[in-house]
């Protein structure tokens, strides 16, 4: 009589009969949790699947998903999140304790990889910004060491960009540090293959004096938002580690003030801020300068990038923007034309997002319902929505 372990040895070597290329297509066809299960199955299955030549086959296959970042106000707890992207529940994946609203401050999506800062303020004059980079699907969380910090920095603009080399295969972070005291620039790139910071000589603009907007990569370009009156993005190429610069579409309206507004007699603000995002691998510009007056915002796209051919999406609102949530687009990699428009609020333990359709320019409501064993809705907003994808990329 042959005992389960010999059973199962007799399985894994019928399996193991297969040719590689069958094993290999099946395999990659998994969700992320079954294929880590597999890897226990015998060797070979845990060296195939740790291959880099299956990752890339896994990824090329995989399914997407939404990452959320939620803070509750009453715990200070900062919550990270993972869903299906056509709604369904809220899947709870790390906890921050004792965190601020404003801590964390960016957070970008590549290749399944999500990349998120965290802001420390130190003192009035000095602050740091903590990197990690975070697998959703696998859980693995890595926390980037402190890069070089500028002597006699004094009170320093910090902006963190995340991307990928193409031409490498790599995943490399770009810190951009301007220190307001001495007007200096600063240029550092940590590569997540050999975990080290390698400071970038490189000249920034001469009117480089305004903060940055944190960045978004398209084909192994990060683009990086001025924060000032010029319109304009800053390049970087991963490859070349060189810099250019962008100019926006003629019609995107520059930052204004803050004006204030009355509609059914509340009284409500309103600042013109235009902001970059990717949308079906494409740069893009968000423009909101008439969202109060008539319920529309400008998209614009960069279709043809060598020679900067801009074309304008205008998205209509069914109902006042105001009734609608007073949403924005989340700056996420948006696939199948279809945009997801994300306000903080949050009713009873379900969160709605608003997802435009750019092909049949009508939106649909989403809605995720939340695990109240971890999350006060009532004192909960949501925020740094982001597309993914499911990997098994390691870190």
């Amino acid at each position: 009589m042959e005992t389960l372990k010999e059973e199962e040895e007799e399985s894994t070597i019928t399996v193991d009969r297969f040719p590689n290329e069958i094993i290999d297509d099946i395999l990659s066809r998994l969700p992320v949790k079954s294929i880590l299960r597999s890897r226990s199955v015998s060797k070979p299955w845990l060296s195939r699947i740790s291959d880099p030549s299956f990752t890339k086959l896994h990824l090329a296959r995989t399914n997407d998903a939404l990452f959320l970042s939620a803070y509750d106000t009453l715990t200070r707890k900062r919550y990270f999140l993972s869903a299906a992207p056509d709604a369904g529940p809220v899947t709870h994946l790390i906890t921050f304790e004792d965190c601020y609203d404003t801590d964390i401050s960016t957070a970008e999506h590549s290749n399944g990889l999500v990349c998120f800062t965290c802001s420390q303020l130190f003192s009035f004059d000095n602050n740091i910004v903590h990197v990690f980079v975070v697998n959703p699907s696998t859980r693995q969380m890595f926390k980037l060491p402190h890069g070089p910090i500028p002597s006699n920095s004094g009170y320093m603009h910090i902006c963190c960009a995340f991307g990928f080399d193409e031409s490498s295969s790599q995943h490399k972070i770009l810190l951009i540090t301007k220190v307001l005291t001495s007007h200096t620039t600063e240029f550092m790139i940590y590569s997540l293959s050999n975990h080290s910071w390698r400071k970038i000589d490189v000249e920034p603009p001469a009117d480089l004096s305004c903060g940055l907007e944190s960045g978004v990569c398209v084909n192994s370009v990060v683009h990086v938002m001025l924060q000032d009156l010029s319109n304009d993005i800053l390049a970087f190429d991963l490859k070349t580690e060189k810099l250019s610069r962008i100019s926006f579409p003629q019609g995107v309206v520059s930052h204004e003030l803050i004006t204030v507004y009355s509609s059914n007699g509340e009284g409500f603000m309103k600042q013109n801020s235009p902001f970059i995002m990717k949308i079906n691998g494409c740069l893009g510009v968000v423009c909101h300068e008439r969202v109060v007056e008539s319920d529309e915002i400008d998209i614009w796209i960069l279709q043809d990038y060598d020679n900067r051919v801009w074309v304008r999406e205008t998205v209509s609102f069914p109902e006042s923007w105001n009734e609608f949530g007073i949403p924005f687009p989340a700056p996420v990699d948006v696939r199948m034309d279809e945009i997801i428009f994300s306000s903080h609020e949050v009713s009873g333990n379900v969160i709605g997002l608003h997802v435009y359709n750019m092909k049949t320019r009508r939106f649909k409501l989403l809605q995720f319902t939340l695990d109240d064993q971890f999350l006060c809705s009532e004192t909960v907003s949501f925020n740094h929505i982001k597309c993914y994808v499911e990997s098994i990329i390691p870190l």
